[in-house]
């Protein structure tokens, strides 16, 4: 195991173990080397590492910490992995996508507000009937987001908004050659809402994968 590997692993060993709780600041880095049998130089790096993917936080002339370790700032780590996907790949996220917001939006059907369901559809109306394809993508992220967020589960939500990466550029792609991606968005959404505002947790989940799986049999016949 490379050195800076093995710092990281003791590092992690620590949070896992409670001896570091979120919000708990390290200690001193000669203290905290000696303390796990390490050089400064491998801990060094080891703390920059875990402060890429939002474990510590390093807080220039203060110190460094243990962050929240809230789903949501530990999974802003994959959108930036996504990023990264090749052409060939995004139908595998949005295979993922289709598994995973349909059951999202059947949960939300019996926990979205009505205040909730209003704003939504005040979101479609205000959108018209033929919004530009950045409009139109702009919303349906919202849309999406809103509904995935009032199932009440973080992690859910956090892995939704980091796979939406590249399914939005299917989106735009979708919606600049194929000529009723418009109105089929618009019509798909209109039918979630519906079933949510019903309280029907199986149309719900139905019409988010119907929705879903439209983009990617579409992306499959292109690619």
């Amino acid at each position: 195991m490379a050195v800076t590997d093995e710092a990281i692993e003791k590092i992690k060993g620590m949070i896992v173990s409670g001896a570091l709780r979120p919000g708990d600041r390290l200690p001193k880095e000669s203290e905290l080397a000696a303390e796990l049998g390490l050089s400064r130089n491998s801990l060094r790096e080891a703390v920059r590492a875990l402060s890429l993917i939002r474990i510590l936080d390093v807080r220039q002339g203060d110190g460094t910490y243990v962050t929240s370790l809230d789903p949501q700032l530990l999974l802003e780590a994959l959108s930036f992995v996504v990023d990264f996907h090749r052409d060939d790949t995004v139908l595998e996220f949005l295979a993922v996508r289709r598994i995973l917001e349909p059951a999202a939006t059947a949960i939300s059907a019996t926990l979205i507000g009505e205040r909730q369901l209003d704003a939504l559809t005040a979101q479609l109306d205000a959108l018209g009937g033929a919004p530009s394809v950045e409009e139109l993508v702009a919303a349906d992220l919202e849309f999406h987001r809103a509904i995935v967020q009032a199932s009440g589960n973080s992690v859910l939500c956090s892995l939704l908004d980091g796979l939406s990466g590249p399914t939005t550029r299917a989106r735009i792609w979708r919606g600049l050659t194929q000529e009723d991606a418009v109105s089929r968005t618009l019509h798909e959404h209109r039918a979630i809402l519906g079933a949510l505002r019903d309280r029907d947790a199986e149309a719900a989940r139905a019409w988010a994968t119907v929705h879903i799986a439209s983009v990617e049999q579409w992306l499959r016949s292109t690619l």
